[in-house]
C-alpha cells in the first residue's frame, strides 16, 4: 500500500499545482485572496522583527539598571524593539500594515527601508505614506499590475480621459478639470503616441474642441484631423493657431467679467463657450531655430503665446497638453517658464537624464530615477504625478491607431468650431495664394 499511497499523494499534488496555476492565470483575483496572501501574510508576520532591526526601524530601550552616565557596565542585555504593526489587511492588489512609529521616528526611515522590505516579503513593490501623524501605512503591491493592465473603470466626466491603470491597480485618469495643464515626455517608440491616440479617443466623445500642432508635417495627429477643430503642421501655422487662441480667451475674459464671474464654470449652461484642448506634439520644433530672423521670431512667438495660455487658460476652459521626445533648458528659457504652468508631468522612457529631470525633477527626485529605470522592454509604462502632488507608475491602455482614428471619424460631427480659429486660418490661407 505504501507506493500506491505514495503515488497518490504525487498525483494529488500534481493536479493541485496545475489547478492553482490555472486559477493564478485566469482568476488571479481568487488565487491572491486564498493563496498568495495568506503566504505573505506569514511572512510579515515573521519577519517583521529582523528586518526591522537590521533597516534601524527598532529602537533599543536602555536597562533600568548598571549604567555609568550613558555607559552600560552591569545589568540587562539591550534588546531592540520593534515598532508595533498591525495584522495585514488584503487589498485587491496586495496588502496593507499600519505602523505605529517610536518616538523620534519619521516617515522617512521607513522609505529607506522600502525596498529591504520589498525583498523580505517578496512583494512586488511597497509605498510608505503617512495618513497621520504617528503612523505609517506600508501598502505591498503583489504583482506588477502593469504587466497585464487590462482597462480599468473610471466614472465618466467632463474633460477627464481613462489613461490606463495605475502601479497600485487604480484607474490611471488624466483629469483636466483637476489638472488643466501637462506634459509628456519619452522617447521614440517609448508608448507616448500610444497616451495621446487613447487621450484624443476619450475626449472625442465629449462636447469639446480638439486642437492639434504637430510640426512633423502632421503625421501623428493628422490622423485625427475630422475631430479637430483645427491643425497646424508647420511653425507658421502654430503661431495663428496660438495667437487665435489667445484671441478666444480673450473674448472668454469679457463674457466672465461681463457676468460677473471668475471662469466659465460659473456661466450658466447657455453662455459658456465649449473647452478647448490643445494637443502639442514635439514641442522641440516650436521653439528650435533656423538661425534666420524669421525662425528666431517665430520660435520666441510660440514660447510667449504657449506661456499666455499656460497662465490663462485654466479659469477660461482651455487646456495644454505638450508632448515631447526630449524637453531641455536648451531649447530656451521658454521652455522653463512654460514648464510651471504644466502641473501634471508624465514621463516614459527617456533617453538623457536631464528629461527626466526637466519632467519630474521639480516635484519629486525619488520619480527622476524611477523614470531612468524604465527599460525599453516596457512600451507604455511611465512615472505620472497625481493630484496629492505624489507619483506612481503606471501603464497606459493599448489603444490601437486603428481604433482612435475610428473613433475620431465617428465622433466627427460633434467636432465644435471656434470662429478665431477660422478666421485666422482663412487669412493664413489668403496669405499664401
Amino acid at each position: 500500500m505504501g507506493p500506491i499511497l505514495l503515488a497518490f499523494a504525487l498525483g494529488a499534488l500534481a493536479w493541485l499545482l496545475v489547478v492553482g496555476d490555472l486559477v493564478r492565470r485566469h482568476r488571479p483575483l481568487w488565487h491572491w485572496y486564498f493563496t498568495g496572501y495568506p503566504v505573505t501574510v506569514f511572512r510579515v508576520l515573521a519577519t517583521w522583527r529582523k528586518a526591522a532591526v537590521l533597516n534601524d526601524l527598532a529602537v533599543s530601550h536602555r536597562p533600568p539598571r548598571g549604567l555609568l552616565g550613558d555607559l552600560v557596565v552591569k545589568g540587562d542585555p539591550l534588546r531592540p524593539i520593534a515598532p508595533r504593526i498591525s495584522f495585514p489587511r488584503a487589498t485587491r492588489t496586495g496588502l496593507t500594515v499600519t505602523v505605529r512609529l517610536h518616538a523620534g521616528q519619521t516617515p522617512m526611515t521607513y522609505m529607506k527601508a522600502a525596498e529591504a522590505l520589498v525583498h523580505a516579503w517578496r512583494v512586488h513593490a511597497v509605498r510608505v505614506t503617512s495618513p497621520e501623524r504617528g503612523l505609517v501605512l506600508l501598502t505591498a503591491t503583489a504583482d506588477d499590475p502593469l504587466q497585464r493592465p487590462g482597462l480599468a473603470t473610471a466614472p465618466a466626466e467632463l474633460l477627464s480621459a481613462l489613461i490606463g491603470v495605475m502601479e497600485s491597480g487604480g484607474a490611471w485618469v488624466m483629469n483636466l478639470r483637476l489638472v488643466p495643464h501637462w506634459l509628456i515626455t519619452g522617447a521614440t517608440r517609448s508608448g507616448k503616441s500610444t497616451l495621446l491616440a487613447r487621450l484624443i479617443a476619450q475626449l472625442a466623445t465629449q462636447p469639446v474642441a480638439l486642437v492639434g500642432i504637430d510640426c512633423k508635417g502632421g503625421m501623428e495627429l493628422g490622423l485625427f484631423t475630422r475631430r479637430l477643430t483645427a491643425l497646424a503642421t508647420c511653425r507658421r501655422e502654430a503661431v495663428a493657431v496660438l495667437s487665435a487662441l489667445v484671441v478666444d480667451i480673450q473674448d472668454r475674459m469679457s463674457v466672465c467679467r461681463s457676468a460677473g464671474v471668475r471662469s466659465i464654470w460659473e456661466l450658466p449652461d447657455k453662455l459658456r463657450p465649449v473647452p478647448v484642448v490643445v494637443i502639442v506634439d514635439e514641442i522641440a520644433e516650436l521653439y528650435l531655430s533656423d538661425g534666420t530672423r524669421e525662425g528666431k521670431a517665430e520660435a520666441e512667438q510660440c514660447s510667449t503665446l504657449l506661456l499666455r495660455l499656460g497662465q490663462l487658460g485654466a479659469a477660461l476652459g482651455l487646456h495644454l497638453v505638450v508632448a515631447g521626445q526630449r524637453v531641455g533648458s536648451d531649447l530656451g528659457p521658454g521652455v522653463t517658464a512654460l514648464r510651471a504652468q504644466l502641473g501634471g508631468r508624465i514621463c516614459h522612457r527617456v533617453n538623457d537624464p536631464g528629461t527626466a529631470e526637466m519632467t519630474l525633477g521639480d516635484l519629486n527626485k525619488d520619480a527622476v530615477a524611477v523614470a531612468q529605470s524604465i527599460t525599453a522592454e516596457e512600451r507604455g509604462v511611465a512615472v505620472c504625478t497625481g493630484p496629492d502632488g505624489g507619483w506612481s507608475r503606471a501603464r497606459s491602455h493599448l489603444t490601437p491607431t486603428q481604433e482612435a482614428v475610428a473613433t475620431a471619424r465617428k465622433y466627427s460631427g460633434m467636432t465644435p468650431e471656434l470662429p478665431a480659429l477660422d478666421r485666422a486660418l482663412a487669412a493664413l490661407e489668403g496669405d499664401d495664394e
